[in-house]
């Protein structure tokens, strides 16, 4: 059996701790394929509506915010030396945004993502960002537990 080379990875960053160790084992694999890395940070616009009643700037500074870490993370895996970075924040829920809409733009064949991330009530609730992931992906998926390669 041959090797399995990575064309096109796709990491899911939140700022969290756990998708930061996820960007370094999405650089590392990106690295031994000399894959196309995308970085994709989805602002979750399903609790807006409650939000906004309160709040009118959420949408501006999660839109900041989100291409901030996005640019942050796009010097670092290219001081890394991953040539192709490609960023992309979008809108709606990650769990279907991810392995659905962005996967299928950039014909992703691998995901990488934290086991965790930020959001602990959706998780107590409806499950995980990354079981979504793993249940609606047509491609490989790795979880990042800690970071450790």
């Amino acid at each position: 059996m041959g090797t399995i080379d990575y064309k096109n990875i796709l990491v899911a960053v939140d700022g969290s701790e756990e998708a930061e160790w996820a960007l370094k084992k999405a650089i590392y694999l990106a690295k031994l394929s000399d894959a196309t890395l995308v970085l994709a940070h989805i602002v979750d616009t399903r609790n807006f509506p409650t939000i906004e009643a309160y709040d009118m700037n959420i949408r501006d500074r999660s839109e900041t915010f989100a291409n901030e870490l996005l640019e942050k993370y796009k010097t670092e895996a290219i001081a890394s030396g991953i040539t192709n970075v490609i960023t992309e924040v979008e809108y709606g829920s990650p769990k279907v945004k991810i392995p659905r809409d962005l996967a299928k733009k950039h014909t992703i064949d691998l995901i990488v993502c934290g086991a965790t991330g930020l959001n602990a009530v959706e998780r107590f609730l409806i499950g995980s960002v990354s079981e979504g992931i793993v249940r609606h992906s047509s491609c490989d998926v790795i979880i990042v537990r800690n970071d450790k390669n």
